[in-house]
């Protein structure tokens, strides 16, 4: 099963561009999916935790509600809100507590709380094999917070986007946040610095221009889809999608 997604751009007046996706329907069912490093790992309504490996959701050992991979790693966040680390195939857990953790900053992590305080990971922590960590504050806040290559991007409570300027591996809190244009309920940032959201009505849309000397890009493009989406993640060349029921889709750009 497949279908396309168009992204046209979102600017009245503007001229359309087409850049298509060709969807393909993957087995499964999930409610939160993230891509990095080459993996894909998601976590179904269950709390049960998956790894796509050759074309097959294999279920590994835990009970998280946010699972995220990428430079720094694989981590995630059970229901208690306790922070793990995957190392020597087990969860071990770290000092710190959230609720929705992302790895895809050039190896430091990032995160959100329960009141939707931001939190970061140096790289020396995120390198370390020690279970006492220190999460250091960043102003303001969010509900979900990703960060890529070039800096992280955030929501929040009432859909806003933030861009975070001056974010490095040693220093992970940066400097201040830029308000962007958009709505968005949720956002990823994957490892070429692309940028996709959801907003609030199953809307995905993709961020362009964003590239080293311009971080936070310049427009949005929305994705015409069959199905609302709930959750997005970009990896590789492919786009992850899934729908409000937890339909999983791979998705390629038609060239």
């Amino acid at each position: 099963m497949s279908f396309i997604l168009s992204l046209i751009l979102l600017c009245a007046g503007a001229t359309t561009f087409a850049l298509d996706y060709q969807c393909v329907l993957i087995p499964g069912n999930l409610k939160q999916i993230d891509a990095g490093a080459g993996q894909v790992w998601g976590v179904n309504d269950a709390g049960q935790i998956f790894n796509y490996v050759n074309g097959i959701w294999q279920q590994v050992p835990g009970q998280l509600i946010h699972v995220s991979v990428g430079p720094a790693g694989v981590w995630g966040v059970n229901s208690d809100s306790t922070v793990f680390r995957y190392q020597d195939n087990r969860w071990q857990p770290v000092t710190g507590s959230l609720r929705q953790v992302d790895a895809g900053g050039n190896q430091y992590l990032g995160g959100v709380n329960a009141q939707n305080n931001i939190f970061c990971l140096m790289q020396n922590c995120t390198v370390s094999r020690s279970s006492i960590v220190t999460f250091y504050p960043l102003e303001g806040y969010l509900k979900y917070y990703s960060c890529g290559p070039y800096g992280c991007w955030g929501v929040n409570s009432n859909e806003n986007v933030f861009y975070r300027e001056f974010v490095t591996p040693d220093s992970c809190q940066g400097v201040k946040w830029q308000p962007l244009d958009g709505s968005l309920s949720m956002l990823e940032v994957g490892p070429d610095g692309s940028v996709f959201g959801v907003n609030s009505a199953g809307v995905i849309y993709k961020r362009i221009g964003v590239f080293d000397k311009a971080p936070h890009g310049t427009a949005w493009y929305r994705v015409d889809e069959c199905a609302k989406v709930k959750h997005v993640t970009y990896d590789a060349g492919f786009l992850w999608a899934l729908s409000q029921n937890g339909d999983i889709y791979k998705c390629t750009e038609e060239n």
